[in-house]
């Protein structure tokens, strides 16, 4: 059976379909890893320029 690290502690898992948490090591790996995409601590770097024309709030036409 393939082994590979769990993404969260570092231990390693086996991946197979006796694993439910696969890639994870264990229910509480996977949690920690959900809560962190739900607290935004992953993020993807926003490098693109931005239009300033996009990023302008308009004003109002009387």
């Amino acid at each position: 059976m393939p082994t590979v690290t769990c993404p969260t502690c570092g231990a390693q898992s086996r991946y197979s379909p006796q694993n439910p948490h696969r890639p994870f090591c264990s229910e509480r790996c996977k949690l920690i890893d959900l809560g962190a995409w739900a607290n935004e601590r992953y993020r993807v770097p926003d490098t693109d320029n931005h239009d300033p024309e996009l990023t302008e709030i308009p004003e109002e036409k009387s």
